[in-house]
């Protein structure tokens, strides 16, 4: 067992550092792709300076190249800081990383993320805690980015705001400095209360815990305070405009490149087999670490066939729907949706939830047709597509309680999803995760009632991904069943 644990973290390192290098090369790439060469480092200073409250589009705000820069940037940071420290990487770094990252498309940059994630070392530093045991919750502090641009570049200004220009005030800077160091001594404290309320249901647990504080904090700070929140900046970009706002041919020859190779190298770690994976795509994903239980080869199979579903419903409903395309918030919810891939989710238990989306659409389609009214969203509206990848973080109701209980949970998640914005007033990232947090709340106690006994294994939702998997590659030279 300690070996198998050394080697995990090994490979949570690896992933980190892959997935960082892979942005850096699409920014290489992404440059050529758009012709910005010339703009790369300038719209990513821009990026850094400009207010972000969601949902700021970085493909819109600083281009392609800069914003996956961005993402480089931030992760590579991540990675240092995983093998800077002594101790092992484990599930739960790794699901900090994708959060991290995630967001880098659409609200978080390589300068509002330090005062929170620093501020969080204060705090370890002061409890004389683990440095490394924790790195995850410093990670989880950053859904604060969005607050830190705001009280530095825009909260003190008034109508002094330019965007591409930035007015310091020492008030601001004080503000900002005060703010993360509270951050760093309540974030710690409300993760372990938000999980007792929703029990372990919800993946996203740091969505539930930062939504409640930020809505506490965003009325404090404006509504009481008597300040105007002024909501997103826009920036016309021509380029952007060019290809439609959607970079939809770049970002799938991305993915699919990245699951690819994750797909391969979790083959070739776990011997050249799809061995144990059958035994992953049964468990309920409650309380569950992937990579504890089945070993990072695994999950990283997981993460290529969680991710690969998840894009081929982006693509579907893009398709066939009218709103939103491959925009930089549409490409960073897909490394949100990957995010327990190594805690608790797989394509089985993900799928109900998905259609519990398409399930509502349809309901909502129905019921205007036949009222005459205009239907009011899609699928693909932005809202609902970023919904959608944080929604996955519900995939143990669906282990535990089935199929309709999923659906259910997908179908209550949609109808809520536009709602809890308005608390915290955009200014937390992790807004799809107080949604999935706040579904939980009101579902589980029905199901609680209903279904008193929760069942320990998944069955017969859908084929065995392993068999599946062996009628393409062929059969395995182990022994079936044999655990890796």
């Amino acid at each position: 067992m300690k070996t198998f644990t050394i080697n995990n973290s090994t490979i949570i390192n690896g992933i980190a550092l892959g997935f960082s290098a892979a942005f850096l090369l699409a920014s290489l790439a992404g440059a050529v792709y758009t012709g910005e060469w010339g703009q790369v480092f300038h719209n990513w200073y821009l990026i850094l300076i400009s207010p972000c409250p969601l949902v700021t589009d970085y493909f819109a705000l600083g281009g392609l190249a800069s914003t996956m820069l961005n993402a480089a940037a931030c992760g590579l940071a991540c990675f240092l800081f995983m093998v800077f420290f002594k101790g092992q990487s484990r599930a739960n770094t790794l699901a900090g990383y994708f959060l991290v990252v995630a967001h880098c498309f659409y609200g978080l940059n390589f300068f509002n993320m330090w005062p929170p994630f620093l501020a969080v070392f204060v705090y370890l530093r002061r409890k004389k805690l683990d440095f490394k045991k924790n790195l995850h919750i410093c990670m989880f502090a950053t859904s604060f980015g969005p607050f830190i641009s705001e009280l530095m570049f825009r909260y003190t200004q008034g109508h002094r705001f330019v965007l591409g220009q930035v007015h310091l005030t020492l008030s601001g800077i004080l503000l900002t400095a005060a703010f993360s160091l509270m951050l760093g001594f309540l974030i710690p404290a409300v993760l372990p209360g938000a999980h007792a309320w929703h029990k372990g249901y919800n993946l996203f647990n740091g969505g539930l815990a930062v939504g409640m504080l930020g809505f506490f904090l965003f009325n404090f700070l404006y509504r009481t305070m008597g300040f105007h929140s002024h909501g997103s900046v826009a920036r016309e970009n021509l380029i952007y405009t060019r290809f439609g706002h959607s970079y939809s041919l770049f970002a799938n020859l991305f993915f699919l490149s990245i699951f690819l190779v994750c797909l391969l190298t979790g083959w070739l770690l776990n011997g050249k087999s799809f061995d144990g994976l059958d035994h992953l795509v049964k468990d309920t994903g409650y309380s569950s670490d992937f990579a504890d239980k089945y070993g990072m080869p695994l999950c990283l199979i997981n993460i290529a066939c969680h991710g690969s579903l998840f894009l081929l419903y982006l693509n579907l409903i893009i398709r066939f729907t009218e709103g939103s395309g491959f925009t930089g918030p549409t490409v960073g919810v897909v490394f949100a949706a990957l995010t327990f891939t190594a805690m608790g989710q797989h394509p089985k238990n993900v799928w109900p939830l998905l259609f519990g989306y398409q399930l509502l659409s349809l309901v909502v389609s129905l019921v205007c047709t036949a009222a005459g009214t205009e239907i009011p969203w899609s699928l693909s509206t932005q809202s609902y597509i970023n919904s959608a990848a944080f929604a996955t973080g519900l995939c143990p109701i669906v282990g535990r309680y089935g199929i309709r209980a999923g659906i259910a949970a997908g179908f209550m998640c949609a109808s809520l999803c536009t709602s809890t914005n308005a608390l915290h007033g955009g200014l937390i990232l992790y807004n799809g995760g107080l949604t999935t947090g706040v579904t939980a709340l009101i579902l589980l106690p029905i199901l609680e009632h209903y279904i008193p006994k929760p069942r320990k294994e998944m069955k017969n939702l859908t084929i065995n991904m392993y068999d599946m998997l062996t009628l393409i590659t062929g059969p395995s030279s182990k022994q079936d069943g044999k655990q890796p």
